[in-house]
């Protein structure tokens, strides 16, 4: 019988609303510069042009409602963004097929070491340094889309400690879900329990130990994330 020299490690799993059964993550994709008002603040041209994706680890997504502060950096970032979890997926797959291969939706942050991507971005080097840290990535359960639909509009919107911070509508995606997965499916082979990251609206700014994050997207209800 074959077997492995180490211990298999643990398969990140994330909850799923109104289920007892988890949903497996098995690689995390995200997009960004995808809100004209956030790709302008952060200094780019927020003209239609291909997307760009990076990646985080499958065990940064963290539903326990904590952010450790990171090491390493003074200028941790928030940036509220729509989950979107896959059910199944595969090579070049069409616009209009596209959301035939989502599971569902989920409320979550793409935490960034601002300074850090900073300098990564200034040596022309990956982001993942400043992106794909231990549980940068908090996420609230998700809702199956044969209970929610397929989330294109709404609110999405951020508060720190009861002051909004971020506050946009879905439909201002520069690159819509369908289209997301059909530009992703040409480069990757996408599958079950890859989750899509699809970007964050204006407002980004920076957390401190203490604070409290209210994340909210219409249709997902709400989600609060200490930061400790």
């Amino acid at each position: 019988m074959s077997g492995y020299v180490i211990d298999v490690p643990k398969v990140n799993s994330l909850p799923v609303k109104g289920q007892d059964r988890r949903f497996p993550v098995r690689r995390v994709y995200c997009i960004g510069r995808n809100y004209a008002a956030h790709a302008i603040e952060m200094g780019h041209d927020p003209d239609r042009e291909a997307p760009f994706f990076f990646q985080k680890n499958p065990d940064n997504l963290d539903p326990s409602g904590e952010f450790p502060y990171p090491g390493h950096s003074s200028d941790v970032h928030f940036e509220v963004e729509l989950a979107v979890a896959l059910g199944g997926g595969g090579c070049n797959i069409p616009v209009d097929k596209a959301l035939e291969h989502v599971y569902g939706y989920a409320l979550s942050l793409d935490m960034t070491r601002r300074d850090l991507q900073g300098v990564a971005k200034k040596m022309g080097r990956p982001w993942e340094i400043g992106k794909a840290f231990e549980r940068s990535a908090p996420v609230g359960p998700i809702h199956p889309a044969s209970a929610t639909g397929h989330l294109s509009e709404g609110r999405i919107c951020l508060q720190v400690n009861g002051e909004i911070r971020q506050d946009g509508n879905l439909n201002q995606m520069i690159w819509k879900v369908p289209e997301m997965i059909a530009y992703l499916s040409e480069y990757f082979e996408l599958a079950a329990g890859d989750v899509i990251l699809s970007g964050t609206p204006a407002g980004v700014g920076a957390v401190a130990r203490g604070d409290v994050m209210r994340v909210e997207i219409d249709g997902l209800g709400a989600m609060d994330v200490s930061v400790v």
